[in-house]
Order: structure tokens, then C-alpha cells, then sequence
């Protein structure tokens, strides 16, 4: 009932709102791994798509918490927590988590952006969101506490900067946002990245196909992975170029494999031809290698580590395309004598032709 209801809002796309594809929901939460003892915030909760995911996350593989006292009322009670200013998306929100086992959620009237965060300040361990893009907002209007952090009007930057607000130290993030944050040239822009780097640790990066909103948006995207340290710790940061995720790029969104291939945890292990359409799971199989083997590979790769320090001086800029080379086919260098050689073959082949076509029109 409930996923036929969301669809129905999506599809209808009253007040500006669209989901989130559930298989990208999925990814982010299998990318940070929720535990039984985190705390859970999305600060633009909408349907609480991602709160929902990460509870059904944790049933499955920590179905252990719910013999235990505590942690059960803190999964009731005290993980969940969601953010929206629309009351029509909270209460289709609230309904969502009701029907996917979760009792008591904090899914509450809030405005962001506007209002300062002293009573939820370092409150979360985790934050999972797609905040809206393309935004702006007033000085006046905007949270003082966010202003401190970057001084922009762009609520793409802007969220960013509550969620660094919102987490605990050490805590972590997924996040959806517009390819500009990777570039933009503006000073906020670039100090917010530069944040991200050299004040916390940004983990990883990975661009997202451009059809991936459609046919709501077709806007280039990219999901951030970082941790809140207050003190560094980007050593090298994780790229990956997904080129496809398991759906078709045009506004019919169509499956391009079977149901049991889809998604982050396919039935069986793709082949090369449906890896290319579903990227999905080498996705996770390969961040979990981050550490480790990942480094080891070439920037012509899917994925590939970049250090901080080249980041650094490609002036905090997180766009792939900056740091990906292509590779280059092998071409075959023939000397020009040879050339000549040839040409002059060539031109006695066709003198003798076309001496002999005289001879046979006479």
C-alpha cells in the first residue's frame, strides 16, 4: 500500500518532490553499513525513503538487536529521525515508517535551512539524504549557525553545511548532490570542499549516470561519503564512474536486466555484459577494497584513489573527469619512406588499370 501510494505521489510530482530510486537508497545504506547503536537523521526526509531503508538494513543483518532491551527501544524510539517542511510529505512519511515496523520515529515539522540547529547540534551518527538542488535562499532567511560554516545562498551548499553541524564527531555520511558542489568555482564552493578534505575526512565519491532522476530531473548528480573528524584524516579519496544502474537512462526508467540481477545484491554474480548495464554491486564490491586493493589501481579504471594532496592542488575540484585518464589505443607508426613506397605502388596498380581498360573500350 505504501510503496503504491509513493509512486503515485512521485509520478504525479505535486510540490517539487520526487524519489529517490529505491536501488540508489539501498546503495547508500549498504555503503555506510548502519549499526544497531547509530543514531539516523535525514534532514530532508520527504517519504523517509532512507530511514525506511536503513531500518529494513538493519532487521536483516542485525536481527539480534531485537532480543535485546535497549537496543530494541532505541530502534523504536530513538534512531530515526526526519526532517521536512511540507506536511503532506511528513505524514506520508510517518505512515511509511509506521508500516515498515518502526513505533516511534522523530518525524517532525522542520525547516532546515532556517532554522538554527542548537537543539540537535552533533545529535547523529549517520546521515542519509538527497537534499533539493538548484535552490536559493536569503541571508536573512537562513540559519545563522549554517552561515558561520560557508557564507553562500545555494542550499545544495547549505545542507552540506548542516550536515557537518548535525553529526557527531566521527560520525559519517551519504549524500546526494548536484555535480556543481564538485566543481563550482565560487568561494564558497571551493571552501566547502576544502572543508570536506582538510577538516574531515572526505571518503569517497561516486558519480551517478545523468538519467538516473528522470523524467523529474536531469540534472548530473554524485553521491558524497564522509566522516565528521573535526581534525583531517583524508588520506586518498575514492572515485568511482558508475555508468549504469540496472535501469534504462531515458524517462521510461525501464529494468534492463531480470528482476533477480537488479540492485545492489544481484541473485548471482554479473558477467561483463550485465555488469555494464548494472553497476551496482561492483559499486560495493569495490568499496569495500578502498583500503586495500583499490589503491593499486589505474586511473584509466571504473574506480580508482586519488591523494589528497592532487586533490589539493586541482584546487579541492572532485569532478572524475579531473583526475580519470583515457586510455589511448595503440596506433601504428609506419615511417614515411615506407609511405612514399606505397603511394608509388599504388599509383603504378592504377596506371596499369587503366592502361588496360583502354586496351578493352578500343
Amino acid at each position: 500500500m505504501a510503496d503504491y501510494m509513493l509512486g503515485k505521489i512521485a509520478s504525479a510530482g505535486q510540490n517539487g518532490q520526487f524519489r529517490t530510486p529505491r536501488h540508489i537508497i539501498q546503495l547508500m545504506v549498504e555503503m555506510t553499513a548502519p549499526t544497531p547503536k547509530d543514531t539516523i537523521c535525514d534532514p530532508a526526509s520527504g517519504t523517509c525513503g532512507f530511514l525506511v531503508a536503513a531500518g529494513e538494513y538493519l532487521r536483516a543483518k542485525h536481527p539480534k538487536l531485537f532480543q535485546d532491551d535497549l537496543a530494541r527501544a532505541h530502534f523504536h524510539h530513538g534512531m530515526f529521525h526526519g526532517y521536512d517542511f511540507d506536511n503532506t510529505m511528513l505524514r506520508i512519511g510517518s505512515m511509511n515508517m509506521a508500516l515498515h515496523g518502526v513505533d516511534n520515529p522523530d518525524i517532525r515539522y522542520k525547516d532546515s535551512l532556517a532554522q538554527d540547529h542548537a537543539d540537535d547540534e552533533e545529535a547523529y551518527s549517520l546521515i542519509l539524504a538527497n537534499p533539493p538542488f538548484a535552490g536559493s535562499l536569503d541571508y536573512e532567511n537562513t540559519a545563522k549557525d549554517l552561515l558561520a560554516i560557508v557564507k553562500t545562498k545555494k542550499t545544495e551548499l547549505l545542507f552540506l553545511a548542516l550536515f557537518l553541524r548535525l553529526l557527531k564527531p566521527g560520525g559519517r555520511a551519504a549524500v546526494i548532490v548536484p555535480d556543481g558542489v564538485l566543481f563550482g568555482s565560487s568561494k564558497a564552493h571551493k571552501e566547502l570542499r576544502r572543508t570536506l578534505v582538510e577538516d574531515h575526512k572526505l571518503d569517497g565519491v561516486v558519480s551517478l549516470p545523468s538519467g538516473v532522476f528522470k523524467p523529474y530531473a536531469g540534472v548530473s548528480t554524485a553521491i558524497l561519503l564522509f566522516t565528521k573528524t573535526n581534525s583531517g584524516g583524508t588520506d586518498d579519496v575514492w572515485f568511482y564512474d558508475m555508468d549504469a544502474d540496472g535501469w534504462s537512462l531515458d524517462d521510461k526508467r525501464q529494468p534492463l536486466l531480470d528482476a533477480e540481477l537488479l540492485g545492489t545484491n544481484p541473485a548471482r554474480t554479473l558477467n561483463e555484459a550485465e555488469h555494464a548495464k548494472n553497476n551496482l554491486p561492483d559499486v560495493l564490491a569495490r568499496w569495500a577494497q578502498r583500503a586495500g586493493s583499490e589503491r593499486d589501481r589505474s586511473r584509466t579504471a571504473q574506480s580508482f584513489c586519488v591523494p589528497r594532496a592532487d586533490i589539493e592542488a586541482q584546487g579541492y575540484d572532485l569532478s572524475i573527469n579531473r583526475y580519470k585518464e583515457v586510455v589511448h589505443e595503440a596506433v601504428e607508426h609506419v615511417p614515411p619512406l615506407v609511405i612514399l613506397k606505397r603511394l608509388a605502388e599504388l599509383e603504378e596498380e592504377i596506371r596499369k588499370g587503366m592502361k588496360e581498360l583502354e586496351g578493352m573500350l578500343k
